[in-house]
Formats: structure tokens, C-alpha cells, sequence
């Protein structure tokens, strides 16, 4: 009884060692992998920004090179570019004309914009204060013209927007280095628009150095860089360049607002994009915790491996334990140890192959990041199908199963469906137990697929043997009806492994899917001395024997 306590207790070790192995090889795998899917996500979004706001600078510069007007006091300067404009991209908010005026061209202007229609004309501040210009000293940017014109826009004409925070500084610049310039984040449209950006790009006219003037366009901020699908991985924000501790975001309906830096949640990842001379900092915040997600899955992979030893252990416990019980029987106590051996030889040896096709299951399911849910159903599925067959060779002390008990309703679903034909085969345990799982992998692949007439798919299953004697060959065809292409769900991963590789590999024989005009057709053939295995049967029949 020690030494038995002994092994088990090893055993138990070596079962624990083996799952926590497992757990944290499968935690590194998937942080691994979901590291790596995350990033290369957050890649293509960057990405994607980027094409967008080369598109948008482009358009400031093609639309700022065609202006080719005499004089650049005019309300209508924009109506020239209205087609080219709309031809390229039409998502902005707002295309304006800008005009660089001299104070004594401001009369001027107030009259072409009281020609040309516009309910304001008189030359303001940018918020909508009367300014004096008899204080002016030096140029100022006027608002000439605007595109949509609507009771809205039509209102911001007229406007001087030297003194503007946010659109001064930005004109500025834009005169100084001769090139598009964006402008901090704004709200457009007034003080209660969403909030998005402008970028102004300089109109040289011939044989000048110095700007006439502007074309700008006004952008939403959340369609122009935070914008994201609802499945992504992560969600989205800017770094506010207005404020250090600040950050940009954008809700399901596009609307954007301003949150202090997420201090309990460090960023993933960040980015960087340019559009309009300057550089954006986009911060990537993971949607689920990776690292939690890894540790779940560990944790199951844990459980199942305890589980197991627990099974194991006990099994091997029960066994040995009655027989140390009959080995106190002195007459047969040798004879018994023998068999005690034999015993835990197969035992070790059919267990490990259970724990290997398991082992294969649990990994091939729950890889790739695969959803829990299905990956529950789908491992407890497979599972169930390798649980019904070592319940049939229980029954029959592991000397073989009937085919046919393969396809009853407890071994595979929706076996009322499926038309079996064939001579009766006892197949060996190890036929049987690849073929339960190759069974129950089409059944379940069948029971899922949608038929062209609009009805569950109608299956034979068919077997026959070829030959004879050593020669004799087992070939098996699988065929679903009423099915195609192009409206059966494709196999798993797992399932092309299976069908393709595992199974007939196990029977030492070939296999091969294909599609015909009517059915999806599935043909295994292997010879019949691996698929009876007559040596397994004899050394299974011997250890069964009463001991002498």
C-alpha cells in the first residue's frame, strides 16, 4: 500500500507539473498572439489614417495651385474650383477663400461681398466684434468666400482672422513656410460645432513670393482620425496638442471630446501620423485586457489537466488496489504480478494515447484566439465523441467495437439523418477511436451546413472491403446530399487535420474530400489488417483471461 501511495502521489506530481507546463506555455503562446494581432491592427488603422490626410493635403495643394485670378478680391474666388473640388474629395465641413488684404482694400471688400450676396458684408473680428480700421497697421486675412454656402457658412464671411487663437497662428505659419499648415483642434462652425481642424494652404500668384491669400478646409476630427470599426481590438484617441494631460476621443456617433489621460490604463500603443506640417500622436487602448484573456485560458487548460490526473490517478488507484487485494492470494500471487504488469503497460500505454488525442483536441480547438464559447462547445463535443467510444470498448474489454455502434444518436448528432450501409466490421480501439472522432467531425460539420433546396442534408454513410486476406482493403464513403461548395461552412482547422492527415494516417491508409454537382463526398481507404488489428485484439483477448 506505501509503494502504491507512492506512485499515485508521482503520478499526481507529474500530472500537476505537466498542466501547470501546459497552462503556462499556452498564457506565453496567446499573449504572444494576441500581442502580435493587436499590433498588426493598429498598423493598418494607422495606416489608413495616414492615406487619408495625405488625400486631404493633397487637395489643399492641387486646389491652392489652380487659383490663377487677377485680383484676389473677390467674393466668388472659390466658384472656378467648385467642380475640381467636389471631384476629389467632398467630406470636408467647409472650403474657404481667405483673401490677404491691405486696410485700405477693406472698403473694396466690404462692397464685393454685398454684391455678391452675402448678409453680413462689413469686415469684423473673427467673433463677430466690429473692428475699427483705423488701428490696423499691416495686412489682414479676410474671409471671402465660403463652400457650402448656406444661412450657416454665409455668416462667417467677412471676418478678420489675424487675432483668432487658434486660426491666427495657423495662417502664420502657413505664410511663413509657403506650405499647408494645420491648426490645433477647433470647433467649427461656431463654439458649439463639433469639434475638427482646418488646414490652410497658401496661394502664390505668378511672379509673387508673398501669399494673396488662403484656401482652407475644415475637417471633422472623428471621421478624419478616429474612426473605428466596433469589433476592432482596441479603440482610438489623439493626443490633445492643446493641453499635456489631455486626450481626444470619439464616440459611436462621431462626436468628439476632450478626457484627461486614462491614468489606471496605459496606452498599448502608440502612433504617429503627419497632415498638415505637423505631427499627431494617436494612442491605441486595447478594448480586452490580453493579459487576462492569456490567463482564463491557462487557467481552463489548468483545470482540464488536473481534472485528468485526478481521473487518472484515481483509475490507476482502483486498479492497482484490487490487485494488491487478490495478490494476497499466495497460490497466485506470481502469476498475478505478472498480469499486474502487463496491465499497467497497456494501461500506461492507452492512456497516454487518450491523453495525446485529448491533448490534440484541447490545443487545436482553443488556438488562434478562438472565442470560448464556441471553443466550450466544440472541445466538449469532440471530448464527448472520444468519452462514447472508450465507453463501447469498456464494454466490450477493449477487444473492438462494432462500426455501426459508431453512428448511433449518443456517438454523433442528428444520427436520424444518416443512412448506414454496410457489412458488419469489429474495428480495434485504436481504429475505433479515430474514426469516432472522424465521425462525429462530419456529422457535426453536416448538422451546420444549410442545403440548396432548404433542408438538412440527407447522408450516406457506406463501407465495403475489397480483396481478401492480407490483401483486403476497407474503403468507406461519406456522402452528403442536397449540399455545395459554395453553402457548406468549410471544415476547421481541426477537421481538415483530422480528415485529411490524422485519420488516415492512423489506419495507415489515404483520404480525399471533393465536391460534386449535388454532394460534398468523403473516401477513406485503408487495409483491413490495421483496421481490425487482429495483434491488438490477441494481446487485449490475453490480458483478459482468468489467471491460471
Amino acid at each position: 500500500m506505501i509503494r502504491l501511495g507512492f506512485i499515485i502521489g508521482f503520478m499526481a506530481l507529474v500530472g500537476v507539473f505537466l498542466s501547470g507546463l501546459s497552462a503556462y506555455r499556452v498564457h506565453n503562446q496567446e499573449l504572444a498572439i494576441d500581442g502580435i494581432a493587436l499590433a498588426r491592427a493598429v498598423d493598418i488603422h494607422a495606416s489608413l489614417v495616414q492615406e487619408r490626410l495625405t488625400e486631404r493635403e493633397l487637395l489643399a495643394r492641387v486646389a491652392s495651385g489652380l487659383f490663377r485670378a487677377p485680383s484676389v478680391m473677390k467674393a466668388n474666388m472659390l466658384q472656378p474650383l467648385r467642380s475640381s473640388i467636389y471631384a476629389f474629395k467632398t467630406d470636408f465641413v467647409l472650403a474657404s477663400w481667405i483673401a490677404r488684404l491691405q486696410p485700405g482694400e477693406l472698403p473694396a471688400a466690404r462692397a464685393e461681398l454685398a454684391a455678391a450676396g452675402f448678409r453680413n458684408p462689413t469686415t469684423r473680428n473673427f467673433d463677430d466684434r466690429p473692428m475699427d480700421p483705423q488701428v490696423l497697421d499691416g495686412p489682414v486675412d479676410v474671409l471671402m468666400d465660403v463652400e457650402p454656402r448656406n444661412s450657416v457658412t454665409e455668416g462667417l464671411t467677412g471676418r478678420v482672422l489675424n487675432d483668432s487663437p487658434t486660426l491666427g497662428p495657423m495662417l502664420a505659419r502657413a505664410m511663413a513656410e509657403a506650405r499647408p499648415v494645420a491648426s490645433d483642434p477647433v470647433s467649427l462652425l461656431g463654439p458649439s460645432g463639433r469639434i475638427g481642424m482646418v488646414l490652410a494652404a497658401p496661394v502664390l500668384q505668378d511672379g509673387n513670393t508673398t501669399p494673396a491669400g488662403f484656401v482652407s478646409f475644415s475637417y471633422e476630427l472623428g471621421p478624419l482620425m478616429l474612426e473605428n470599426d466596433d469589433l476592432s481590438l482596441f479603440s482610438v484617441a489623439l493626443k490633445d496638442p492643446r493641453k499635456e494631460d489631455s486626450e481626444l476621443v470619439a464616440d459611436e456617433r462621431g462626436v468628439v471630446t476632450a478626457r484627461p489621460l486614462v491614468a489606471n490604463k496605459p496606452l498599448s500603443i502608440l502612433r504617429s501620423v503627419s497632415f498638415g506640417s505637423r505631427d499627431w500622436s494617436l494612442g491605441y487602448y486595447p478594448k480586452t485586457d490580453i493579459t487576462t484573456r492569456a490567463q482564463r485560458l491557462a487557467l481552463i487548460v489548468g483545470a482540464i489537466g488536473l481534472a485528468l490526473t485526478a481521473i487518472i490517478c484515481g483509475l490507476f488507484g482502483y486498479v492497482a488496489y484490487n490487485n494488491l487485494r487478490l495478490s494476497q492470494e499466495v497460490q497466485r500471487r506470481i502469476g498475478f504480478e505478472r498480469r499486474l504488469t502487463a496491465v499497467i503497460d497497456e494501461l500506461n500505454h492507452r492512456v497516454k494515447n487518450i491523453l495525446a488525442v485529448i491533448q490534440s483536441i484541447v490545443t487545436r480547438t482553443l488556438r488562434h484566439g478562438s472565442d470560448l464559447d464556441v471553443a466550450r462547445d466544440l472541445l466538449i463535443g469532440r471530448i464527448h465523441a472520444m468519452s462514447n467510444v472508450v465507453s463501447l470498448l469498456s464494454e466490450s474489454q477493449w477487444r473492438g467495437v462494432n462500426l455501426k455502434g459508431l453512428f448511433e444518436p449518443r456517438a454523433i448528432p442528428r444520427a436520424d439523418r444518416i443512412a448506414v450501409t454496410g457489412p458488419d466490421i469489429t474495428v480495434s480501439a485504436r481504429a475505433a477511436q479515430s474514426l469516432s472522432l472522424l465521425f462525429y467531425e462530419l456529422a457535426s460539420h453536416s448538422d451546420e451546413g444549410h442545403s440548396l433546396v432548404g433542408k438538412h442534408p440527407h447522408i450516406i454513410a457506406h463501407w465495403e472491403i475489397s480483396g481478401e486476406g492480407h490483401e483486403a482493403t476497407f474503403n468507406f464513403r461519406w456522402e452528403e446530399f442536397n449540399t455545395s461548395e459554395a453553402t457548406r461552412r468549410p471544415d476547421s482547422d481541426f477537421g481538415v487535420v483530422l480528415l485529411d492527415r490524422v485519420a488516415p494516417e492512423a489506419l495507415g491508409g489515404t483520404a480525399k474530400r471533393y465536391f460534386t454537382d449535388v454532394s460534398y463526398v468523403y473516401e477513406l481507404t485503408a487495409p483491413m489488417d490495421t483496421v481490425i488489428d487482429m495483434t491488438e485484439r490477441d494481446r487485449t483477448g490475453a490480458l483478459a483471461k482468468p489467471v491460471k
